[in-house]
């Protein structure tokens, strides 16, 4: 058990921050993106030696992330919203040429679909392939495609002032 412990932290420690990274892209929230990165932890913490018996154990990460996101949010969409808190949402200090970019692409991601968000995020913020973007989203290479296609021409929309980013992914 010590050795599953072992190789849990160290798989936690190396791909940690690339968890909060998509949660935060897909939450728009780095409070909330930490308690999604917590949550999908101790959902796969239980589980460890069976998702590492298995091979990689990114691909169930991701998709326990995933899954754990949408739970949330149709959680909330059930719930009246709150009042945010004074000073909860401030932007994290950035070099000073990306700030601009970064704020447009944060407020863009956040007014697409979940599944157009979500689809985006993985594919080129995480880097994966449409296949591993279906796997983990539960859903067929297509979908996936149309999801990349509509939230793109979406972004272009949303954030004219990216076009120049948005040509250079798609």
């Amino acid at each position: 058990m010590d050795a599953d412990r072992q190789s849990f932290e160290a798989y936690v420690r190396a791909r940690g921050p690339g968890l909060s990274r998509q949660a935060y892209l897909l939450t728009g929230n780095h409070h909330l993106a930490e308690d999604l990165v917590q949550q999908t932890l101790l959902r796969v913490a239980g589980r460890w030696r069976r998702v590492v018996a298995g091979g990689d154990p990114d691909p169930y990460v991701r998709r326990v992330l995933y899954h754990q996101h949408v739970s949330w949010w149709r959680r909330r969409a059930r719930q009246v919203p709150e009042a945010p808190l004074e000073g909860t949402d401030r932007p994290v200090p950035d070099e000073a040429d990306s700030i601009a970019v970064t704020l447009a692409v944060q407020a863009a991601l956040a007014r697409l679909a979940p599944r157009q968000r979500a689809a985006i995020v993985l594919r080129y913020f995480a880097d994966l392939s449409e296949a591993q973007i279906a796997a983990t989203l539960g859903c067929r290479a297509g979908t996936v495609k149309s999801q990349l296609r509509d939230g793109l021409a979406r972004l272009k929309v949303l954030a004219p002032e990216l076009a120049e980013l948005l040509e250079v992914r798609s």
